[in-house]
């Protein structure tokens, strides 16, 4: 990229070429963006405010999760698209810096393809247990007709509670407190979040926990062998399977008096090649062991108690698997 390049298009690169926790941040902006322009204009061109308003709540139902069984029925899509809608300003914002901060070290442990199905999955968590206490619980039930969830805060707490039970130990400084171990930053974001249960946002408290149960039990599940999200990674690829253009070869015809010649070249490529399919084959299951080895230790001792060498390892496949 040059210094010419305009901001639309830094965003249009960044926004192709960049990392999924870029790309989400991203998403989540535009999403931001797009919400207050309406609102702008609905201000500009209705005289009526209280119209305005009105609209705009109206607007705004549509992609909002209802914790009403009945209401969801009618707006599936909402499990997705309320995960992506803030309105306001510093819910956005320290939900993407958490996102943000919390990204990056996830991806030192795990690759780039898991913080997009780790979120997403998080967010379904945080939508069923919110929708399952309003629809169980007596003391919420009477009000399940009038309550409305947004935001990526599921999402987020579960890339912070896998993170954090991922690599317990892990230091980060933080103002006016110096070092803190990350552990200790999901423990007290999770209490926070519990006895905020009886104040104001009884369903974002309730969404949060969701997430970050998701994020615990997807690292320890993890740990033993089994990745939840595996399903979405067959999806994906799938998907990308339907639009993948398939190049045909060029056709090669070649002449009887050297059918013998080229057959003979044709079986040496085939033994090399089989040879260093062999030779690939091999690196790769001696670095998927090397890194079964690390994240054991890590799950074992945490995260600092890897010797500098281990620590750039990670790091380095976790980028070439991006």
């Amino acid at each position: 990229m040059t210094g010419n390049n305009s901001i639309l298009d830094d965003l249009k690169w960044q926004f192709s070429n960049g990392s999924m926790l870029i790309k989400l941040i991203l998403i989540n902006l535009g999403v931001f963006l797009t919400v207050h322009t309406v609102r702008v204009f609905l201000h500009l061109f209705v005289a009526d405010g209280s119209l305005v308003d009105q609209t705009f709540n109206n607007l705004l139902q549509w992609f909002t999760l209802p914790a009403s069984l009945l209401d969801l029925v009618k707006r599936p899509w909402t499990l997705v698209t309320h995960m992506f809608l803030h309105v306001g300003f510093f819910h956005i914002l320290f939900n993407m810096l958490w996102l943000y901060w919390f990204g990056r070290i996830f991806r030192e442990f795990l690759s780039e393809r898991k913080l997009l199905p780790v979120y997403l999955f998080g967010g379904f968590a945080g939508a069923f247990l919110m929708i399952l206490s309003y629809n169980l619980f007596p003391g919420l039930s009477s009000n399940v007709a009038n309550v409305m969830a947004l935001g990526a805060s599921a999402g987020v707490l579960a890339v912070v509670v896998s993170t954090a039970t991922m690599a317990p130990n892990y230091t980060i400084y933080m103002l006016f407190l110096g070092p803190v171990r990350i552990k200790y930053i999901a423990i007290f974001v999770v209490i926070l979040d519990f006895i905020s249960i009886p104040g104001g946002n009884t369903g974002g408290h309730i969404a949060h926990l969701g997430g970050a149960i998701f994020g615990f039990f997807y690292i320890r599940n993890l740990n033993r062998g089994y990745d939840i999200t595996n399903g979405f990674d067959i999806a994906v690829n799938v998907v990308k399977s339907l639009f993948k253009v398939r190049k045909k070869g060029p056709k090669v015809a070649y002449k009887n008096k050297n059918v013998r010649y080229e057959t003979q070249n044709v079986n040496r490529s085939q033994k090399g090649t089989k040879q260093n399919q062999s030779n690939a084959s091999q690196a790769d299951i001696d670095k998927q062991g090397r890194i079964d080895q690390i994240l054991d230790k890590i799950s074992l001792s945490g995260y600092d108690s890897l010797s500098k060498e281990e620590k750039e390892f990670l790091f380095r496949v976790s980028n070439e698997e991006d």
